[in-house]
């Protein structure tokens, strides 16, 4: 149950921080709106996802991993941002480094 409900905290920071980019530093009121909601529902089932008994550590490397993997992805596709080489190469450490913890037991 953890893990889905930290998959809804990831989802949330997607949401607003793709939100964040489309607000134009907040200047569209709609968008603002959903930045701040987005964050908050993100914080509250993280905060959730702690109280269920998933370690600290695992919580917010997952939760900070993916965002982070997907929101880049994201900007490339679908909001002209750039890549190469390097931005791949650090997707690819920060999936391994969610890896290896939890292959190092921080799952359990």
């Amino acid at each position: 149950m953890a893990w889905l409900v930290l998959a809804g905290a990831i989802l949330a920071e997607i949401l607003a921080t793709t939100a964040l980019k489309l607000s134009d530093g907040f200047a569209h009121k709609g968008w603002s709106i959903v930045v701040v909601a987005g964050y908050i529902a993100a914080f509250i089932l993280l905060a959730r996802a702690l109280k269920l008994q998933m370690e600290v550590g695992t919580a917010y490397a997952v939760w900070a991993g993916a965002g982070t993997a997907v929101i880049a992805t994201i900007g490339v596709l679908f909001l002209g941002e750039t890549i190469n080489l390097a931005k791949i190469a650090g997707i690819v450490l920060i999936i391994a480094g969610v890896m290896v913890l939890n292959l190092a037991g921080g799952a359990h």
